[in-house]
């Protein structure tokens, strides 16, 4: 497995697969189309957050997106984890974790002292953040009326 920054021709794959991510990561919440993940995710990559993919005989198995943030309480700068995807015919190998522990490398080598993520409640995904030290912090609760 290569674990690197895409170049445009793969960022646009990603782009094309992104709507899956999202239905995914939100838990069959949302549907979203392509053009509405560009809308998600371009104003990210204009800021300077970015894709690493993990690849196998140069195909995409795997990306994480990830940048820098802000508290919003204190402004306090932090790194961010804004989505994690691993295609469904490569889950399983141990992609996540490393696309994680690469992610988590590279935020911290540009100086930040702490990581965050969102994450819907029931994602499998909590389990994998959890093996590798992430913490609840703050709770979202909603009611629908």
């Amino acid at each position: 497995m290569d674990i690197r920054k895409p170049n445009e021709v793969e960022i646009e794959k990603i782009l094309t697969l992104s709507p899956q991510a999202i239905f995914e990561g939100t838990l069959g919440e949302i549907e979203p189309t392509i053009e509405k993940a560009k809308q998600l995710v371009e104003p990210l990559l204009k800021k300077g957050s970015y894709y690493l993919i993990s690849t196998e005989n140069n195909v995409i198995t795997g990306w994480i997106l990830i940048g820098g943030s802000k508290d919003q309480f204190s402004d306090k700068a932090l790194g961010f984890i804004y989505e994690l995807f691993v295609l469904e015919e490569y889950r399983g190998r141990g992609i996540s974790k490393q696309l994680i522990k690469t992610g988590v490398e590279q935020l911290k080598q540009e100086g930040y002292s702490e990581i965050r993520l969102s994450v819907f409640d029931g994602n499998q995904a909590i389990k994998i953040y959890e093996s590798l030290g992430f913490k609840n912090r703050t709770i979202t609760m909603n009611i629908s009326l």
